[in-house]
C-alpha cells in the first residue's frame, strides 16, 4: 500500500525505511539496505530454500541468512516513493522518514529531477544516460538495458540537496539504477495494497571503509532448469559471446576505489560482456589497482579463499549454481604502515574470510544469487545431477590461474 502523509492514523505504520544499497555493482534485482549490517532483496522461494538448507561447509562463503520481512510502498506528501519494511517488533510510534543518510538524499534528489510528484511511476531520466526504448519495451527493462559504464563520480546527482554531506562521497549508481526499475515495476504491475516479501541477508561490505567489489557471474551455463526456450536461448547466446564460454566466468560489475582521485571507478555488466580473455585479465588487474599502484598484498589472501572455495564446491554433489555470482571484496583504504620487523601482510596468517591479525589485508569471497540453484532434495525439482558443478569449477580454476599469473607478474 502507498501510505500518504495525509492518511489517517490507522494507515500510518511504524517501519524501517529501506534505502538503496549504494554498493550494489551488478545484477538486475534491487538490493536494499535494511540497517548497517543487513541488506534485503525480493524473496524468491528457491533462493530462500537454498539458504535454509545450506551445507555447513558453504556457510563461510555465503552471506548470513537472517530471515524474511514484509515490505510495502510508502509515498510522502512531496511525492517521494520509498519501500518500508514492517517492524520486527510492534511499535506505537508513527513511521518517520529519515533524510539524514546519503543514500536517501541522493534518491530523493533523483526523484525531484524526474518530476515524480506528477506520477507515482515516473521513470528517471539519468543525467548521464538518456534511455531510448521501443514501444513494446517496459520502462524498467529500458532502464536496466541502458549501457552506462558509470565511470564518473556520481555525487553530482545530489549537489542541490544536502550538498555538503553527499558530495563528500562517491558511489556506484548501479544500485539506484536497479532500484528505480524495481519501483517502476512495482507501481505498474501490482495493486496498491500489495505486500511484498523480502529476504534479509548479511551486508558483507559493512565493515569496509571504501569497499572494492567485483561481481563475477560463474559457470558456463546461466539459465535455470525452468527457463523458457526463449530465455534459454538468450542466456546461451550471452555465454557464447562472452568469457563465460571459454573461461567459465565473466564480469558482472565492479567498483574500485581510486585513492588519488577519491572516488570509485565503476564498470557494469555490459562492459563485462564485451571483454575478451585478455580484456578479462586486464579488468582483474584493474580491480586490484587503486589508481597509483597494484595492491599485490591482496592476491595471496584472495587466492587462499578461492582455493578453499574450490575445495568446497568439489565436495558438493548434485549442486548446480546456475546464474549465481561470486563477490570478491576488499577495502580501498589501505592499512597503516606496518612496524619494522612485523610480518608483511602477504605473509601474515589468515583468519576467517581472509582477515589477518589487526585487520591487515582483509578480503572476502562470497557466493550470492541462488534463485536458479538446484540440488538433490530441493523442492519440486524434476532434474537432478550427479557430481559437483563442472561449469562452476571450470570458472574457479581459470580465475585462480589468471590471478596467479598477475601475482607472478606475467
Amino acid at each position: 500500500m502507498v501510505v500518504q502523509n495525509s492518511a489517517d492514523a490507522g494507515d500510518m505504520r511504524a517501519g524501517v525505511q529501506l534505502e538503496p544499497f549504494l554498493h550494489q555493482v551488478g545484477g538486475h534485482m534491487s538490493v536494499m539496505k535494511y540497517d548497517e549490517h543487513t541488506v534485503c532483496k525480493p524473496l524468491i522461494s528457491r533462493e530462500q530454500r537454498f539458504y535454509e538448507s545450506l551445507p555447513l561447509a558453504m556457510k563461510q562463503f555465503t552471506p548470513q541468512y537472517k530471515g524474511t520481512i514484509t515490505v510495502h510502498l510508502w509515498k510522502d506528501s512531496t511525492g517521494h516513493l520509498s519501500l518500508v519494511a514492517n517492524p520486527v517488533k510492534e511499535s506505537r510510534e508513527p513511521f518517520k522518514v529519515s533524510t539524514e543518510s546519503a543514500a536517501m538524499a541522493i534518491w530523493q534528489t533523483l526523484q525531484q529531477t524526474t518530476g515524480s510528484s506528477g506520477s507515482a511511476c515516473a521513470l528517471a531520466q539519468w543525467p548521464h544516460a538518456q534511455l531510448a526504448r521501443s514501444p513494446k519495451e517496459s520502462p524498467a527493462k529500458a532502464l536496466l538495458r541502458s549501457e552506462t559504464h558509470l565511470n564518473a563520480p556520481a555525487s553530482s546527482l545530489a549537489e542541490d540537496t544536502n550538498r555538503n554531506q553527499v558530495e563528500r562521497k562517491s558511489f556506484n549508481p548501479w544500485g539506484l539504477h536497479c532500484h528505480q526499475a524495481h519501483l517502476t515495476r512495482l507501481c505498474s504491475e501490482y495493486p496498491e495494497n500489495k505486500r511484498h516479501r523480502f529476504l534479509l541477508l548479511e551486508n558483507v561490505v559493512s565493515q569496509y571503509t571504501h569497499p572494492c567489489v567485483l561481481d563475477l557471474k560463474m559457470g558456463t551455463r546461466q539459465h535455470g532448469d525452468d527457463a523458457s526456450e526463449e530465455k534459454k536461448a538468450r542466456h546461451m547466446r550471452k555465454c557464447a559471446q562472452s568469457t563465460s564460454a571459454c573461461l567459465g566466468v565473466r564480469i558482472c560489475g565492479m567498483q574500485v576505489y581510486q585513492t588519488d582521485k577519491k572516488y570509485f571507478l565503476c564498470k557494469d555488466k555490459y562492459y563485462g560482456r564485451k571483454l575478451s580473455v585478455e580484456g578479462f585479465r586486464q579488468a582483474l588487474y584493474q580491480f586490484l589497482h587503486n589508481g597509483s599502484h597494484l595492491r599485490r598484498e591482496l592476491l595471496e589472501p584472495i587466492l587462499q579463499q578461492l582455493r578453499a572455495l574450490l575445495s568446497v564446491i568439489r565436495s558438493q554433489s548434485s549442486y548446480r549454481f546456475y546464474s549465481s555470482s561470486l563477490l570478491i571484496i576488499y577495502d580501498g583504504q589501505e592499512p597503516p604502515e606496518r612496524a619494522p620487523g612485523s610480518p608483511h601482510p602477504q605473509e601474515a596468517p589468515q583468519a576467517a574470510h581472509g582477515s589477518s591479525p589487526g585487520g591487515l589485508t582483509k578480503v572476502d569471497v562470497r557466493m550470492i544469487d541462488f534463485a536458479h540453484t538446484t540440488y538433490k532434495g530441493s523442492w519440486n525439482e524434476h532434474t537432478t545431477y550427479d557430481g559437483p558443478d563442472p561449469g562452476y569449477i571450470f570458472g574457479l580454476e581459470n580465475l585462480i590461474r589468471i590471478l596467479q599469473d598477475i601475482q607472478e607478474g606475467e
